[in-house]
């Protein structure tokens, strides 16, 4: 099983209480809906205040993974973003993505800016404030816009001749706010060339934006001096289980990396190989020792990465993607290093199932760390 983690090339908020206001080097993006307050103390009179963002991964690379690296194989791509901080959410709300229509500057503002930056992509504007509007009226087909008394917020496909882009998440009041997308069929329609690759746009739902309650989602940018970048994350299937050595049978086992080493470049593919015995193996007459013999996980196995500063998941247990494979000599899974955010220490974890019984094997020795 694979995963390869792709971080954004660029990404900003659009504002509609500041129709031509850049936020490009922005640590936070920010999808809200701000009616009835000001987003800050020099607020522009009753305009409503509803905020989206804008993430953009690089096509040629997109292209080169989904070509070279997975191949014939069916694949996923999650879009992911991670909460930086939330307020007055929602019992219910939905945030959806779709593929934006049309080119878009960055620019290098801040919501903080004093005057504001005008220099990139706004709430009126694909570029430095004046010039590219966003189009407002008389759209291409499939392509759509909604927004307030403010004119602008983007532009966006809704549809296409063959699948729909939309890509939308549900939460309630309790659950997990880091945003997880399934953009898999519009980054299919850009290595169709079905139309170009702009990014995504993410907003809140219709329901919840140009109306009279305030709904704060923040989310980590690009800029963000944290491990939590905007992501598009590839997950696809490519284990297989094809051993004649025996699988465990009870919990009594230990496993061991044989080819862990402490430091990995943030650049191509690692293989690493599992070893399995018995903790107690059972006496025999051979010539060599009874703790050489070898077995493999079970094929209900799967394996996971732990950054060791934050204690968080970085690549979780899967039982679609991250599945151990087993060949003749022992079991193995590879990683892509690139996807990996450098300078960094990682725990490998395995995840495995044995006679009904789920077991997390987790040795703090087990760690690399990924260098630039």
């Amino acid at each position: 099983m694979a995963v390869y983690k792709l971080f954004s090339e660029k990404d900003t908020t659009i504002l509609s209480q500041y129709p031509a206001q850049n936020t490009g080097r922005d640590e936070i993006l920010d999808i809200s809906n701000y009616n009835g307050i000001n987003i800050n103390s020099s607020a522009a009179g009753d305009l409503p205040a509803v905020a989206r963002s804008l993430v953009q991964f690089k096509q040629s690379t997109i292209d080169d993974i989904v070509d070279n690296t997975i191949g014939s194989s069916n694949y996923q791509a999650n879009l992911k973003l991670y909460l930086a901080n939330a307020e007055n959410a929602p019992l219910e709300y939905e945030i959806y993505a779709y593929p934006i229509s049309g080119a878009w500057d960055m620019g290098t503002g801040r919501t903080s800016d004093v005057p504001k930056t005008e220099d990139g992509c706004s709430w009126g504007f694909r570029g430095t404030s004046g010039s590219n509007a966003w189009t407002a009226s008389a759209f291409t087909n499939f392509v759509t816009a909604s927004y307030g008394s403010a004119i602008g917020g983007g532009n966006w496909y809704t549809g296409s001749t063959t699948v729909n882009p939309e890509a939308s998440q549900s939460f309630t009041y309790t659950s997990d706010k880091d945003i997880s997308l399934n953009v898999t069929n519009a980054v299919k329609l850009w290595t169709a060339a079905s139309f170009s690759n702009d990014g995504f746009i993410l907003k809140l739902g219709d329901e919840n934006e140009f109306v009279d309650e305030y709904v704060e989602k923040q989310y980590f940018s690009m800029d963000t001096h944290t491990i939590y970048p905007p992501e598009l994350e590839f997950k696809w299937n490519d284990a297989s289980y094809n051993t004649p050595l025996t699988p465990v049978t009870s919990s009594d086992f230990v496993i061991g990396f044989t080819n862990l080493k402490q430091e990995f470049e943030d650049s191509g593919i690692y293989k690493f190989r599992v070893k399995v015995r018995d903790k107690f193996p059972t006496r025999a007459f051979q010539s060599s020792s009874v703790y050489l013999n070898a077995k493999v996980l079970t094929s209900s196995s799967y394996w996971g990465l732990k950054d060791i500063k934050t204690d968080q998941m970085v690549i979780d247990f899967d039982t679609s993607y991250t599945k151990i494979s087993a060949d003749s000599g022992s079991n193995f899974f590879t990683v892509h290093m690139n996807g990996l955010e450098p300078e960094r220490y990682y725990q490998l974890m395995v995840k495995t199932i044995v006679n009904d019984e789920t077991l997390i094997i987790e040795d703090k020795g087990n760690y690399f760390k990924v260098v630039r």
